[in-house]
């Protein structure tokens, strides 16, 4: 089985997030960088299913020079081949980075494609969608348990408390959510052994048109505030009040 899995440099899920003064780009230089949560359960998700059932796994990112380091995190976890599609950094809308990866996915005749369900940045829920469409394969979004039964894969996704179970044939792609499974840690022989592996780079031609950025917003803080009751017994008859109110007494 050959399996591709996409994967995006994200700055670390929980950094305070800064504009750079023209509000069209992040401000990275003091941040940590990291794949994608749902990400990481797609890498670990492919690494299982060749485990199971043989095969070559290879990770594919679209990114500037420094996001080398996110493939070879994920070769560090058992992936066999990295592909680094090179930019100089700049934000690609999702078209132009389906695009991208469709080329590389029609050279590699692959029979299982795995994106995250959403990037942790744009959130934007498009390109494994875009490039199931382009390639002409079943698609599932959303998944939350993957079950390769010969040349089907079973897919579950989770629907208000009940599961939903989607059977397509392969070749196929689907977009999967963190809780999938619990990503491994990267051991030292496997960072070690990460770091003799190659690097294919390829330089992607930009084909997008679709969605373009005018300026990004960071979300308001929320305000918090703190109310002295008293001291000691004094404040005891506010604190009754308030749990009367809230009735919790």
């Amino acid at each position: 089985m050959e399996i591709l899995v996409c994967i995006k440099r994200v700055p670390a899920t929980g950094a305070r997030i800064t504009l750079t003064a023209d509000e069209r780009g992040i401000d990275t230089r003091n941040l940590g960088f990291t794949i994608s949560p749902h990400e990481e359960c797609a890498v670990e998700e492919a690494v299982r299913l060749a485990e199971q059932h043989g095969g070559r796994v290879t990770v594919l990112t679209l990114g500037p020079a420094e996001a080398a380091e996110q493939l070879r995190d994920a070769l560090a976890v058992g992936v066999d081949r990295a592909i680094h599609l090179l930019t100089d950094g700049s934000e690609w809308d999702p078209l132009a980075t389906a695009n991208a990866i469709i080329e590389v996915a029609r050279a590699g005749q692959y029979d299982l494609l795995l994106f995250g369900n959403e990037a942790a940045d744009t959130g934007d829920y498009q390109v494994g969608i875009r490039v199931a469409v382009a390639l002409g394969r079943p698609c599932v979004t959303g998944v939350k348990g993957v079950d390769v039964r010969g040349e089907t894969v079973i897919a579950r996704r989770d629907s208000g408390g009940r599961w939903e179970m989607y059977e397509v044939s392969l070749p196929a792609v689907l977009t999967v959510k963190e809780g999938l499974n619990l990503p491994r840690y990267p051991s030292v022989p496997g960072r070690l052994r990460a770091k003799k592996k190659p690097l294919e780079q390829i330089e992607p031609t930009w084909n997008g048109g679709g969605l373009e950025m005018i300026r990004l917003a960071t979300p308001p803080e929320q305000e918090k505030t703190v109310q002295i009751l008293g001291q000691g017994v004094t404040a005891v008859p506010r604190i009754v009040e308030i749990l009367q109110e809230l009735r919790l007494m």
